[in-house]
Order: structure tokens, then sequence, then C-alpha cells
């Protein structure tokens, strides 16, 4: 509840300022406006980012020495199945041959 609150918020936030710009600029309308949408976008993705990975981490184990295809964290939930966690938020479920060894830096 608490993400969904603060991505309301960021949200609100976007829009508002979004209605100030589009009334001191009418000629670039378009441009800010698909400006404002694609930030709208991208705060969205890393809050449902932010918010799934915290809750793997609580309710799922990370796979020490493992990364996933990205380079990011494995983890495996009580079924036993692995995933790792996309840019956008997604829990993106991997096969054995995906999962790579984490090498350790000296």
């Amino acid at each position: 509840m608490k993400s969904r609150s603060i991505f309301a918020g960021l949200l609100t936030l976007g829009l508002i300022t979004g209605a100030a710009f589009n009334s001191q600029a009418q000629e670039k309308k378009e441009s800010l406006g698909q400006k404002i949408g694609n930030t709208a976008e991208k705060v969205g993705n890393k809050t449902a980012e932010v918010a799934v990975k915290g809750t793997s981490k609580v309710a799922d184990k990370v796979w020490k020495g493992k990364k996933a295809p990205d380079g990011t964290d494995v983890y495996i939930n009580s079924k036993n199945r692995k995933y790792y966690i996309n840019k956008k938020g997604k829990k993106i479920y991997l096969k054995d041959s995906q999962i790579r060894d984490r090498h350790e830096k000296h």
C-alpha cells in the first residue's frame, strides 16, 4: 500500500507540474506533454521495480553467488522457482541454463 501511495503522489506531482508548464508554453504543448508522459512512465517503472524487489527480499530467498542474465540478483520463491526482477518491476522466471555464476571481486 505504501508503494501505491508513493506512486500516486509522484503521479499527482507530475500532472500538476505538467498543467503549469502547459499554460506557459502553448506552442510546445505536444513535446512537453510527451516529456511528462515519459517521465511519469519512468517514475512508475522504477517505483514498481523497487517495490517488487523489496517484497522479494523479504518473502523469498536471494540466491547468493548467482546472477540473472542482466546481472541482477536471482530470487527463489516458496515453490523453488527461480526468478529476477526486470526494469519494469516484473518477475521473470528463469530456466536453469539462464542462471550464471557471480564472480567475486578481489
